[in-house]
């Protein structure tokens, strides 16, 4: 278990709770963390930035009571800041935001990070990676969607890894680069070629009946992979 993944230089497998058995959450999560996973994600949705509603600040309390794991919430809302607060209050420790859900992203990271957690911009597949870049010297990671956001289970869009290598290549040591959609044995090597850091998998673990079997099995892809920290490369200087 990682207490805080941005101190370590290390690819991570993330589960997104999306994908777990709500009805037996703890035991969802005990077992994943306890079959190897980094830490655990939270997609948190309105219903309204996406055609779907997940859930919110309460089940994220109900997680923080369950397990010690690091916790990323990327929200999928139309209103970040709205939700910042009361998901960091409820035990977040990351928060993500959609770039397409603001007017001022630079102002959208202060006040978040007001709150005392680690804060993350995302992008849709629509838009371009440019989009993102006058907020990136203000973020601690950036989150790259390689699925259309609302539903899991979807199938990795090939077109997302040269955007991973394009953004990568702008990010200091310090910040993370993250995946999230699509993510399994199949694809996580491509991912971590192109520069992911984190690796968001949601049916590929929870939708395995033998969850320990699925982190070992992308655990291993990842060690296959010619992954290496970002902290032996250059920052592209604009």
């Amino acid at each position: 278990m990682i207490a805080d993944p941005f101190k370590v230089h290390t690819p991570m497998i993330v589960p997104s709770i999306l994908s777990a058995n709500f009805a037996f959450l703890e035991r969802e999560l005990n077992e994943v963390m306890g079959a190897g996973a980094d830490f655990i994600h939270l997609d948190v949705m309105d219903g309204n930035f996406v055609p779907n509603i997940s859930f919110g600040p309460v089940v994220i309390t109900a997680v923080r009571a369950s397990t010690p794991a690091y916790l990323d919430a990327h929200l999928m809302v139309a209103d970040p800041v709205k939700y910042a607060e009361p998901c960091v209050r409820a035990g977040a420790q990351s928060i993500t935001f959609h770039i397409e859900a603001v007017k001022d992203p630079v102002s959208t990271i202060r006040l978040i990070k007001k709150l005392g957690c680690h804060v993350g911009v995302s992008l849709n597949p629509a838009t371009p990676a440019s989009a993102i870049y006058p907020a990136l010297d203000e973020v601690d990671l950036v989150l790259v969607m390689s699925v259309v956001p609302g539903f899991g289970g979807q199938k990795f869009i090939p077109g997302s890894l040269a955007r991973i290598e394009e953004i990568r290549k702008r990010l200091r040591h310090d910040q993370r680069l993250e995946v999230d959609g699509g993510i399994d044995e199949t694809t996580i090597a491509d991912a971590a070629n192109a520069g992911v850091d984190w690796f968001v998998c949601g049916s590929s673990i929870f939708g395995q009946l033998d969850r320990g079997q699925a982190i070992s099995d992308l655990r291993a892809c990842l060690t296959a992979s010619r992954w290496k920290s970002r902290a032996q490369e250059p920052v592209v200087e604009e």
